[in-house]
């Protein structure tokens, strides 16, 4: 099967001067593919493949030209062959990935993701003005297609998705404008109980601390604030239709430096055994608000 496919290129001969080789080179650079990925992705399977197209040996067959611009779609045909105008169809000087919406399973849910030239999910970022018809239309395509997508460090792999926060309900926790970057919550049984979520309801999209453990039978769940000034308060869990994990943030909030009678103070508590995050979720549980 190697020979045939071997046969099917044409050897270059001595004197002709051509560089597809070198165009398929800067094509597989430009997505950052080895040789082994761009075979993978062209279905051949063997890094042999193209190791003499690469080096001019011999040029590109029909089979081949046609597998390329199949797996590359916005490539130019014109560029491929004889290296005339850009790369790219449509291209500019700052031109972008190409992006493109898929349909995977979630749990037992079928979801829109987005993801990169290469099939990598990408962060969608869901700003504040956007998050009312985000709660109506959070698995709709064209809907999804309107927002921007992020490559976050540290969150390069998996499905995620960022929320710019409004309000002061977790401050001082996480504050206003912050981003948050979460993962999707398959079911709600499978929280973890005291970490912080974005919970989006028919109505809105929040950002809460659920501190119990959900079971099957479960149907109310309690959403706390990290704002000692805001009560907590139950919500059906039917009413939710989606969850989403907190695992980072992204912020522009500097704190100011630590007051050192307050830094003194935690020291003591600290000599004295006990933890300095139970200390403070004991005091701003047992706080008296004075506003919801």
């Amino acid at each position: 099967m190697e020979q045939i496919e071997q046969q099917r290129e044409k050897v270059v001969p001595a004197g002709v001067d051509t560089d597809t080789g070198g165009r398929i080179k800067q094509l597989l650079e430009h997505y950052n593919l080895s040789t082994y990925e761009a075979n993978n992705r062209l279905g051949y399977g063997r890094a042999s493949k193209l190791y003499k197209l690469l080096k001019n040996e011999v040029r590109p067959g029909y089979e081949t030209i046609v597998d390329l611009l199949a797996s590359f779609p916005e490539l130019s045909a014109d560029w491929l062959l004889t290296g005339a105008g850009p790369m790219l169809r449509g291209a500019t000087d700052e031109a972008k990935p190409a992006i493109s919406l898929q349909q995977v399973v979630r749990g037992d849910k079928v979801v829109v993701v987005t993801v990169d030239d290469k099939g990598n999910e990408n962060t969608v970022l869901v700003p504040i003005p956007a998050q009312a018809g985000y709660s109506l239309a959070h698995n709709e395509a064209v809907y999804l297609q309107q927002f921007g997508t992020y490559k976050i460090p540290g969150f390069e792999r998996g499905e995620f998705r960022a929320f710019e926060v409004a309000g002061d309900s977790m401050a001082p926790t996480i504050n206003h404008r912050d981003i948050v970057i979460a993962t999707r919550v398959d079911e709600l049984r499978l929280l973890e109980p005291g970490e912080v979520y974005v919970v989006v309801t028919p109505e809105s999209v929040m950002l809460k601390r659920i501190k119990n453990r959900l079971r099957a039978n479960d149907d109310e769940v309690l959403l706390h604030s990290d704002n000692p000034h805001r009560l907590p308060y139950g919500m059906e869990t039917r009413d939710i239709i989606e969850l989403w994990r907190v695992r980072g943030y992204v912020s522009s909030y500097i704190p100011s430096a630590p007051d050192i009678t307050v830094e003194r103070l935690w020291e003591v508590i600290e000599q004295l055994g006990f933890d300095r995050g139970e200390v403070r979720r004991h005091l701003i549980e047992n706080s008296t608000p004075s506003a919801t």
